[in-house]
């Protein structure tokens, strides 16, 4: 004889418990590989998209790479002439690479900074406005920065900070170098300030992040042997933090090396290598803004643009990649 236990139904009647458990453990069940499922599909396809965007480019680009070789990754010609039309990747690979890394030469101190000012120096209360405020920052278009760019910092560094730059750096043997030539306002050295502003947002979020996830109790007892405030932040946060902050630094990077409209209208958009930080330049992001327009279905000139295209794309994603795999080996460790 077997007993069945029940309980009241909605209806009022007897209901057994053991059906109803398991149609809701069913109806669970479902909804959760349901879930998991539309989880797998979109990692899929982004995958996917992230796959066609690369062939594409590469199909695109195969072109120029097979009239020029690998030299059109090594060679500085750039010449669009009908005559002679030949393409080289150089020029754009040297600007991208140069006003990128010096957006970090300017951004990481600062970033560290303001990080250091919101998680050590300021009061709590005023904490989170200070860093909204900061944050907002990476809410303005980039076209926006460009149009600043041109319009304000452009003119104040040809008339104030270039002028005194060169005065006086520019006597010195190797580094006077960088700091040679006419003060024109646009140039790679107003181009890698706007772009560090840029950047600086995203950087000092994640900087923050990262030196609030030290335990208090290392920096506590650090206190506790007499460490000031600056000596606990540099031997015991940055160091604790420093694969993080590395990562957070490479993510910046690939932001940098993307930029295109802000690019566009304060480097001067010239073919050549100089030197001189206060030149004209070009980035492969620059150069496609400013060339797609013109190159027709087919030519080698749009072959060209499209295996740039590739090339930055290839090089952000290796950033990218490196970056998140840093981080994450932090956070795991």
């Amino acid at each position: 004889m077997t007993l069945e236990t029940t309980v009241d139904g909605p209806d009022g009647g007897a209901s057994p418990t053991g059906t109803g458990r398991s149609l809701t453990s069913s109806r669970g069940a479902m909804a959760d590989t349901a879930f998991r499922f539309a989880l797998y599909a979109a990692g899929i396809l982004v995958l996917v998209v992230i796959g066609a965007m690369m062939v594409q480019l590469f199909i695109g680009g195969l072109p120029a790479v097979m009239a020029f070789g690998f030299d059109f990754f090594t060679s500085t010609d750039w010449d669009p002439a009908p005559d002679h039309e030949h393409y080289g990747a150089g020029i754009m690979l040297y600007g991208t690479l140069v006003t990128s890394v010096l957006a970090l030469v300017f951004s990481v101190p600062a970033s560290l900074g303001i990080a250091f000012f919101l998680t050590e120096v300021a009061p709590i209360p005023s904490r989170k406005p200070i860093g909204i405020a900061v944050q907002l920052l990476a809410a303005v278009p980039s076209i926006i920065y460009g149009m600043w760019g041109f319009f304000i910092v452009a003119p104040i560094m040809k008339d104030y900070i270039q002028p005194l730059l060169i005065d006086g750096l520019s006597w010195l043997p190797v580094v006077g170098e960088l700091f040679a030539g006419p003060a024109k306002g646009t140039g790679v050295f107003t181009t890698s300030l706007i772009l560090a502003l840029m950047v600086l947002p995203f950087m000092t979020s994640m900087y923050v992040e990262v030196l609030e996830s030290v335990p208090g109790v290392i920096k506590e007892a650090s206190y506790g042997i007499g460490s000031t405030t600056w000596e606990v932040f540099t031997t015991v946060s940055v160091p604790y933090g420093r694969t993080a902050i590395i990562g957070a630094t490479m993510l910046g990077l690939g932001r940098a090396l993307g930029e295109t409209m802000t690019v566009a209208f304060v480097i001067g958009n010239a073919a050549r290598i100089s030197t001189s930080l206060f030149a004209s330049g070009a980035t492969i992001s620059s150069q496609l803004a400013n060339n797609f327009n013109e190159s027709r279905v087919g030519s080698l000139l749009q072959a060209s643009l499209l295996e740039l295209g590739f090339t930055l794309f290839v090089i952000s994603f290796l950033v990218l990649a490196l970056a998140r795999y840093l981080v994450r080996s932090r956070l795991q460790g």
